[in-house]
């Protein structure tokens, strides 16, 4: 049982409408709010259930009416500070939630069996939670209020989301009242009472420490020892109580603790399971949401020791949140529990190993510390969602290059039957895969087939999207290479097209595919990879390496030159590049990511741009390299692609794909993002997008909305010329583009 007192998410006033109550009902995930006056006597309650039984009952259904109309009045409740075992008795298959009122009927709190979400400060712990990693400092300040100053800033710097002390009232905790000097005690004993001693912060201090947590931005924690303390930390008003392991099997200061009406936050070490059962019993008992942390408590835990796989027989016993309190050497045992699923992690924490003090030889050095919660958050994102299995967009990539699909041996007409004989399996795998053989076999053919046709999923459907004349509102193109763009030329009317080279395109005669000139414009979008493997870096700091990228965007520049003729409304060509500034391992801190962007405008002024114009495009913060992953610096943020914008007078590509993986994952607002960025931007680059690194999306099977999106272009920069830049839209002569143009013209 949990008894609630944080009621914020689950209380509405009479007064408020219906859909006010249902997005309350939404946001909670309990299905339920209680409906309050505006002095908190409690009026009613509105359930999934009783909306439900109302709503079918409704010839006209009006949302904007008080909820109190639709409120359940008959419902069931006690008085606050009940047994609990009376309310244990309320809840049954239908009863879930009970309210818990005063004297004057007010609703002071709310009885639940259901263990939901854990709240701590700001952060929310459950199973879809970020890991919660606490930085146990204990008394690894040995006794000075600077250094725990020090260590929490340290903490913070390395990412810790909590700073943890603990509290001792030696006086009221030792038999002999926390004399060090009492030569009776046993050895062990004896040197904790003179650690302590010497080491404790006042409370006063340990306030101070907490208050300083705060202020930077951490959630502050304790560990009391006592009840004295305990009394301390509730008056300082604490966000959660954390029990040590010694204190697990102390019922009076497990009931004081639920009494806050606090999250607890259990360590398990020392204990045996029926404990460990007993305690979760008394603090659910007295309305206690809990944290299970398993743990071994010995310093440094040997590995053999540890018994990670307890980590699943706690959920049971718990049916909370889990986690892990980690002893031993490094930080190993700590990713297998992220891996398992522990939703909090705790390591000891430290400025010098070698300080007085046992807790220092098995804590974390800042370094360490920060290393460990990054790896944390590799594993998190390497977890994934539980389901059907998604092929990513780097495998897609890959599995373009290296594997096989399906082609035809022959010649074939409109509406003849695919026979067996016909098939061959064949590299790259841009078609069907192999494996669809036999889907193909008996088709007739929905279009003409020459010899080495890769079959595709269109020849297979009933209704494929076929190319025609489009309508836009601003210029328009197709990307297409040059051994196709008149094949797809002929199929639209386009007003430019958008010629995507590689390194070999560079060496291309261009006599060979350019006889007349088009009445079009002329776009370019430079190769990133160059022969020898040289990614194109107009930010690197390796001056032969630079001077190497300049000499190929050269190149590039000048064949787009000999282009322009060819193209009679190409005034002034626009060369779109990715400019480099991308690291192997993580992303550059932002001072390092300024000094790029001035190396990238000192490399973009020395380069002959006569006739042409460069724009750099916008970025993803996880660019694909071939079928790799690294991590983008450069023209990722608003504000930094903004201000290099203004600085230099430069203009961009502005891609609405990469541009939303940026957003999503900074945390950020697409629209502010636009607002920031569009005005700087000559061309865009459209397609869908998903997560942090799904790009090049088919048009509607990601997250853009693009009504709002176009809405907002059509303001900030209504001039700017776009193509669809759909991945592996080109296939099958341009499918992926009519697709995508299909489903833009009605936004754009």
């Amino acid at each position: 049982m949990i008894i609630e007192r944080h009621l914020s998410e689950y209380v509405v006033f009479s007064e408020d409408s219906i859909i006010e109550a249902l997005k309350r009902i939404s946001n909670n995930r309990r299905g339920i709010v209680f409906s309050v006056n505006g002095s908190g006597i409690l009026e009613g309650i509105l359930t999934d259930g009783d909306f439900r039984r109302w709503l079918v009952q409704q010839r006209t259904i009006d949302l904007n009416q008080p909820v109190i109309r639709v409120a359940n009045k008959n419902y069931q409740y006690l008085e606050f500070g009940v047994d609990p075992k009376r309310i244990e008795g309320c809840f049954s298959g239908k009863i879930r939630y009970v309210p818990l009122l005063d004297n004057l009927h007010r609703l002071v709190a709310i009885a639940t069996n259901q263990q939901g979400d854990v709240k701590i400060g700001h952060r929310t712990i459950d199973s879809h939670s970020p890991v919660f990693v606490i930085a146990e400092i204990g008394n690894n300040h040995n006794g000075s209020l600077a250094r725990a100053y020090q260590l929490i800033d340290k903490a913070i710097e390395a990412g810790a989301d909590c700073v943890k002390f603990q509290m001792r009232s030696l006086k009221h905790l030792y038999n002999n009242g926390g004399d060090a000097n009492d030569l009776r005690e046993d050895i062990g004993s004896q040197y904790v009472l003179d650690l302590l001693t010497r080491f404790q912060l006042s409370v006063p201090d340990l306030f101070s420490a907490f208050d300083y947590c705060r202020h930077k931005g951490a959630i502050p924690l304790c560990t009391p020892w006592d009840m004295e303390s305990l009394d301390h930390l509730k008056r300082y008003g604490m966000d959660a109580y954390k029990i040590g392991s010694p204190d697990l099997t102390h019922s009076d200061l497990l009931k004081e603790v639920a009494r806050t009406g606090k999250p607890a936050i259990c360590s398990t070490g020392m204990a045996t399971e029926r404990e460990i059962i007993d305690s979760v019993s008394l603090l659910k008992e007295h309305g206690a949401s809990l944290i299970l942390l398993h743990c071994n408590s010995t310093y440094p835990a040997p590995y053999q020791d540890i018994q990670l796989k307890y980590l699943n027989r706690l959920k049971e016993i718990g049916d909370c949140p889990v986690g892990y309190s980690g002893h031993e050497r490094g930080y190993s045992v700590v990713l297998a529990a992220v891996a398992m699923g522990a939703k909090v992690i705790e390591k000891h924490f430290t400025l010098d190993k070698f300080m007085e003090g046992n807790d220092h030889k098995i804590s974390l050095l800042p370094d360490e510390f920060h290393d460990m919660i990054k790896a944390i958050r590799q594993v998190e994102a390497s977890m994934g969602q539980e389901g059907e299995r998604n092929v990513s967009q780097g495998e897609r990539l890959n599995r373009e290059v290296l594997a096989k699909s399906l082609s035809i041996n022959c010649s074939l007409e409109l509406g003849a039957v695919i026979t067996s004989s016909m098939i061959d399996v064949k590299s790259p795998g841009k078609g069907l895969q192999p494996n669809r053989k036999s889907e193909l076999i008996g088709q007739r053919a929905k279009r003409t087939f020459t010899a080495g046709d890769f079959f595709y999923e269109s020849d297979l459907t009933s209704d494929p999207v076929l190319p025609r004349n489009y309508e836009f509102k601003r210029p328009w193109g197709i990307p297409v290479r040059f051994h196709d763009f008149k094949i797809l030329l002929a199929k639209t009317n386009p007003s430019l097209l958008e010629f995507h080279l590689s390194y070999k395109d560079l060496d291309f005669p261009l006599e060979e595919a350019f006889e007349e000139s088009y009445d079009l414009d002329l776009v370019i979008h430079s190769p990133e990879f160059f022969a020898g493997d040289h990614l194109l870096d107009l930010c690197s700091l390796d001056e032969e390496y630079r001077l190497h990228s300049l000499s190929e965007l050269q190149r590039v520049i000048d064949m787009t030159r000999r282009l322009k003729p060819f193209f009679s409304k190409s005034k002034q060509p626009l060369i779109i590049t990715n400019v480099g500034g991308f690291t192997m391992d993580a992303p550059l801190p932002v001072m390092e990511q300024q000094r790029l962007y001035e190396q990238l405008e000192r490399s973009l002024a020395s380069l002959d741009d006569e006739e042409v114009e460069i724009i750099v495009q916008t970025m993803p913060p996880f660019p694909w390299h071939f079928g790799g992953q690294r991590f983008h610096n450069l023209f990722v943020t608003p504000e930094n692609t903004a201000q290099f914008c203004r600085d230099y007078q430069r203009h961009l590509c502005l891609d609405l794909s990469h541009s939303k993986l940026a957003t999503n994952q900074l945390n950020l607002s697409f629209q502010e993002y636009l607002e920031q960025v569009a005005p700087f931007a000559l061309h865009l680059h459209i397609s869908d997008a998903r997560g942090t690194d799904g790009e090049g999306i088919q048009i509607n099977d990601g997250e853009i909305d693009f009504s709002a999106v176009a809405t907002q272009l059509d303001q900030l920069t209504p001039q700017a010329s776009f193509i669809p830049e759909v991945w592996q839209a080109h296939k099958n002569e341009g499918e992926g583009f009519w697709i995508a143009l299909d489903r833009l013209e009605k936004w754009f």
